[in-house]
């Protein structure tokens, strides 16, 4: 496991002065670095850098091992709390027929209640580009059909030859 941030402790700190937390949270007010490791060494515990952009450096009186322990453990729990979004695609031809179009609009059913994201394209291919307006009405009947359990991220729109749309799954649902 890797630390987010790499902590400079003892005398790794190389400024004239900082502003120091006590073991127990107490501010000690801005005070020279040597003698802030000398308090740390006494305590039997580091001194630790929490925030070295600030001005001067903030530093921490705390054992290092246990810092480390709590900071790794608080990154496993934002990973482990994480959603991660997939995009989904479903391709539709402008002359599908109603079987198939069920059987699509099922897939785009189940994989927006798994909470993913579905992208909804209409091919078209020669002369069925003349009529656009078929694979649009297509694309308003899938919008239509899921706007319950959907909201439209991206509204359809024509990229060369294909016709697609974005829908994601309702915040409540």
């Amino acid at each position: 496991m890797t630390i987010s941030k790499q902590y400079r402790i003892n005398n790794y700190i190389r400024v004239n002065e900082v502003r120091l937390i006590g073991v127990n949270g107490d501010q000690l007010g801005v005070v020279p670095t040597a003698t802030a490791v000398s308090m740390a060494k006494t305590a039997k515990l580091d001194l630790i850098e929490i925030s070295p952009n600030s001005v001067p450096p903030v530093c921490k009186i705390a054992d290092f091992g246990k810092f480390r322990y709590d900071i790794e453990k608080k990154e496993k729990l934002a990973r482990k709390n994480q959603k991660i979004v997939v995009i989904k695609e479903i391709k539709i031809r402008p002359k599908i027929d109603t079987h198939d179009f069920n059987t699509k609009t099922g897939h785009i059913d189940r994989f927006l209640k798994e909470g993913n994201k579905v992208r909804v394209t209409i091919m078209f291919r020669g002369r069925e580009m003349a009529h656009k307006e078929i694979g649009k009405a297509l694309l308003d009947k899938v919008i239509a059909q899921f706007t319950p359990i959907a909201d439209v991220e991206q509204p359809s729109k024509l990229e060369g030859y294909n016709m697609t749309t974005l829908l994601a799954p309702k915040k409540g649902k």
